[in-house]
């Protein structure tokens, strides 16, 4: 697999959030490939199901290779909108549902193949056999590359697992909510080869005020000199530290942000510093 260390996610490329022009959107995607940052994470509810579909007609006008890039989907939740007539937000992983959505999501983003579907929720209803089916069908129709998951917990993947190989596990993963590091997790992600990567790697730090944000910017405030970084740098070099090797979606459309970001990958924390910012976050020394 090959995907970008730092991801671009769109969840707010469109309506869901700064509603770029096509022609806004064609210039973050070359922005983002000519800053080393080559795979885009779309979900299908994105801007209640139109966020693909303005990426796509951005895609065909961009003068990017498909080749060049990575374009990951998600697929699983009901959402409730006036695009989908749903009477509760729910989710489905029928086999005939993933295969529907994994071609609507092909037709809107304008392209033959995902390279990475991800089960978007785990479902309480969910039946391996079904999705493993329709999973291989995917791959055999050349449809999808990858197959993961996300926001799932171990004993949901190993259910899954049991039945296919899982690729990617997505999850919320960043300093200020960091418990996949401990309720294992990234451990059984590690020990069974699936890929991790992070949604909101940049957690509540720049969003809440309080106690533990602030004593993360006091210390954070304090390396900036030693690794001639930003706080946010920092946080993604604690994040990209971990020896699962996650892999970011970073959730800003801002170019300034994103060059920013591709910064962190100088960073090596020294290991005492690695463990400074994670008590800072946790307001106590580890055990």
């Amino acid at each position: 697999m090959t995907y970008s260390r730092l991801i671009a996610g769109t969840m707010t490329w469109g309506s869901w959030g700064k509603q770029l022009s096509k022609k806004e959107m064609a210039a973050l995607m070359n922005f983002c490939v000519s800053n080393q940052i080559t795979t885009f994470d779309h979900a299908d509810i994105y801007g209640a199901y139109t966020t693909e579909a303005d990426f796509g007609k951005a895609f065909t006008s961009s003068g990017i290779k498909r080749e060049d890039i990575q374009l990951i989907s998600k697929c699983g939740i009901q959402y409730m909108s006036e695009n989908r007539k749903n009477k509760v937000k729910h989710y489905n992983y029928g086999k005939d549902y993933i295969i529907w959505s994994v071609e609507e999501s092909l037709k809107h983003l304008e392209t033959d193949y995902l390279d990475l579907l991800l089960l978007h929720r785990p479902s309480p209803l969910m039946v391996a056999e079904d999705i493993a089916e329709a999973i291989t069908i995917l791959k055999k129709d050349g449809k999808i590359k990858d197959f993961g998951v996300s926001n799932f917990k171990p004993s949901q993947m190993e259910m899954v697992g049991l039945r296919m190989d899982i690729d990617v596990n997505q999850i919320e993963f960043s300093l200020t909510e960091h418990s996949a590091m401990h309720n294992g997790t990234l451990d059984y992600m590690m020990t069974s080869g699936i890929k991790p990567m992070a949604w909101s790697p940049l957690g509540n730090v720049f969003r809440e005020d309080n106690e533990q944000t602030r004593r993360i910017h006091k210390q954070l405030g304090e390396l900036m000199d030693k690794y001639n970084a930003t706080e946010d740098q920092l946080l993604l070099a604690w994040i990209l530290k971990h020896p699962s090797r996650i892999h970011p979606v970073l959730g800003t459309t801002t170019k300034e942000r994103l060059k920013q970001a591709v910064g962190a990958y100088k960073i090596d924390l020294e290991l005492e510093d690695w463990f400074l910012i994670l008590v800072a976050s946790q307001g106590h020394k580890v055990p």
